[in-house]
């Protein structure tokens, strides 16, 4: 089980790194980061019976989901996109 959520994890970051195009598809990419790290911690804490730490991790993941899609409906506002290269300051 640690080897699948390591590859898990692993595979989160990678294609973090190679999905540049659309902010949705890097917030996806941080979403699967962050579910890989919940599936992770929550396998060692299950065996230690502190569902404390778990339940305020589960809180900050949802408020980082929640500000990126909150960033992603203004900037969809603002500029008509998602594209990360229509960012540029040029």
């Amino acid at each position: 089980m640690k080897i699948l959520f390591m590859y898990m994890y692993i595979m989160s970051i990678f294609s973090l790194l190679l999905v540049r195009k659309h902010i949705f598809l890097c917030l996806l990419s941080l979403e699967y980061v962050v579910l890989s790290l919940l599936m992770m911690y929550s396998y060692y804490y299950i065996y230690t019976s502190s569902f404390y730490m778990l339940i305020i991790m589960m809180v900050f993941f949802v408020c980082e989901g929640v500000l990126g899609l909150s960033v992603l409906v203004s900037l969809i506002r603002c500029h008509g996109n998602d594209f990360i290269m229509t960012l540029s300051m040029w």
